[in-house]
């Protein structure tokens, strides 16, 4: 498993050490002081814009008593939600004797953390959370997001799980006070994974860091968790809380991998620092919005240019997504027939999702951003002067200094490492659905068919049992249960199924032995002694009779 000795020696006052061994650093809320100080201004030090990032709002002077006062609050309203308190999943070793969690999440991000709120709520607490980040920078806010604020409106939630004290609201007004967030338009990125970094401190979530997962393995009854560093833990159920690309990898078109080196480009997603390229000249392919967030964010630390190409004729404008954002919809989706979601999952996709206005509006501040329309790329190559000239399928040519990849994700577990040795297995929707032969979103063929609470499904049953133990909670469920796995604003719409199938598989597995308890049961309820002298005893011929 693990060197304990080596643990031990690095072990603070701060780490708690789980059951297994294993040992998390909890975020303590003084580690979050830092947060506190560099929220007063959200901005590049050397933006040469007009435009300036839209929150400048000064954190209160008592905001750090007033979080105490919080999270405080937060304890207290989960001791109101106690019932029923008793834990009721039995504690399971190997056979070797090795500790066993209930659930393994794997990501720490949003999803991960509310999967862990979830289950603590229905008093599962053997659960671990690994994310390959260090903390403070699971997901996209802090890494390779460019956009200055979230897209979804201010008020939305879902890892709160109706506490109003976990709310995100909640800890914007204990920093700022309630007329800050009356001011606030949508949340700023970095405020976000604040919240998050509260949230988890708030919860003590046992998170462990700089842990990134390498594969699982049925053992018996069993799933093994192996750790890229070698280690490992065993579950006995898994659940994938691993955003957006955690079906898939992000795309690079072929003919840009195989006629250029790796140096000569980016990914839009990759945790880079626009700076490295102040005074070059930047393409970048894909006008999705993470596409725009990183030419602006380019623009804004000094590149000489940068050019977007885009496959549409023109900018998208209207957004399906904001029609969707209906209880309805989102809690409903689910409970439809195959034909139903697919019919709609075909149409929203179909109308696309347009860059954000903020993302527009930061390029369009700069004469040397241009906007190539109706125009993808066909072909790359490397210049005699060390270039990349782009070949588009317009028939234009334009040389630049690099490029950024923006051309979305794949839905295809053959690109994850963790999931490859069985993604041929896994139960896909073009296995039990079958689209017009005129169809053009056959691709989204190739998300995986899950059961109503999004465990994956064997294509040859038996074949690969593990599948059976994981659950896939990131934008790989948008076919089956719309987009609770990959988006916030169906994130409380998704948990709610999730957790009742992880903890529904973990009660029938116990069943037979809390049924055997029962037998035995003898707790005292009430004491009838001091009826002794009140008792009037039947007549001995009618008990005999």
């Amino acid at each position: 498993m693990h060197d304990k000795q080596a643990d031990e020696a690095e072990m603070t006052e701060n780490e708690r050490v789980l059951e297994s061994g294993w040992k998390v650093r909890p975020l303590s809320f003084e580690g979050m002081r830092d947060h506190l100080t560099n929220l007063t201004a959200i901005e590049h030090d050397d933006l040469r814009t007009g435009l300036k990032p839209p929150f400048c709002q000064t954190v209160l002077p008592d905001a750090e008593a007033r979080l105490s006062c919080l999270t405080d609050r937060v304890h207290h309203d989960l001791d109101i939600l106690l019932y029923p308190k008793d834990k009721w999943v039995f504690p399971r070793t190997s056979s070797t004797g090795e500790h066993v969690y209930d659930v393994v999440i794997v990501g720490g991000g949003q999803c991960g953390l509310s999967v862990g709120h979830g289950l603590l709520q229905e008093k599962v607490d053997n659960f671990l959370i690994l994310d390959r980040a260090p903390a403070g920078r699971e997901g996209p806010w802090m890494t390779y997001s460019r956009m200055w604020t979230l897209r979804s409106p201010k008020h939305v939630g879902g890892p709160e799980l109706g506490m109003p004290s976990l709310a995100g609201r909640s800890w914007f007004e204990a920093v700022y006070g309630p007329e800050g967030w009356d001011a606030l338009d949508k949340w700023p990125r970095q405020l976000w994974q604040s919240y998050l970094d509260w949230f988890r401190a708030a919860l003590n979530l046992p998170v462990r860091n700089d842990a990134e997962v390498a594969g699982f393995a049925q053992e018996g009854e069993f799933v093994r968790v192996t750790l890229t560093s070698g280690e490992s833990v065993l579950s006995r159920k898994v659940v994938l809380a691993t955003g957006i690309e955690g079906m898939g990898n992000w795309r690079v078109p072929s003919f840009i991998r195989e006629n250029v080196p790796q140096s000569a480009y980016t990914l839009c997603t990759d945790d880079v620092d626009s700076l490295d390229w102040k005074g070059q000249t930047v393409a970048v392919l894909g006008a999705g919005a993470t596409g725009w967030d990183r030419a602006a964010d380019l623009l804004e630390l000094g590149a000489a240019g940068v050019t977007i190409y885009m496959r549409r004729a023109g900018v998208l404008q209207s957004n399906a997504f904001r029609y969707l954002e209906k209880s309805g919809y989102l809690r409903h989706f689910a409970s439809m027939t195959d034909a139903e979601k697919w019919r709609w999952i075909q149409k929203i996709f179909t109308f696309g999702q347009p860059p954000t206005q903020d993302g527009v509006d930061r390029c369009a501040q700069f004469p040397n951003f241009a906007l190539h329309q109706g125009a993808t790329w066909t072909d790359t190559r490397i210049t005699d002067d060390e270039r990349v000239e782009v070949t588009a399928s317009d028939g234009t040519r334009a040389v630049f200094d690099h490029l950024f990849i923006g051309c979305g994700f794949s839905v295809d577990a053959r690109n994850r490492p963790e999931l490859r040795p069985f993604a041929d297995n896994i139960l896909l929707w073009r296995d039990v659905h079958e689209s017009p032969a005129e169809a053009t979103d056959t691709w989204l063929m190739s998300y995986p068919y899950l059961t109503r609470d999004l465990r994956f499904k064997e294509r040859d049953p038996g074949k690969t049992p593990v599948l059976n133990n994981i659950y896939c909670f990131n934008y790989g469920a948008t076919v089956t249960n719309a987009h609770s796995g990959g988006s916030l604003s169906g994130l409380r719409y998704g948990l709610p199924p999730l957790i009742h199938g992880l903890t529904h598989a973990l009660w029938m597995e116990d069943e037979p032995v809390h049924f055997a308890y029962t037998r035995d049961w003898d707790q005292i309820d009430t004491d009838p002694s001091i009826l002794a002298d009140h008792i009037i005893s039947a007549a001995p011929e009618l008990t005999n009779a």
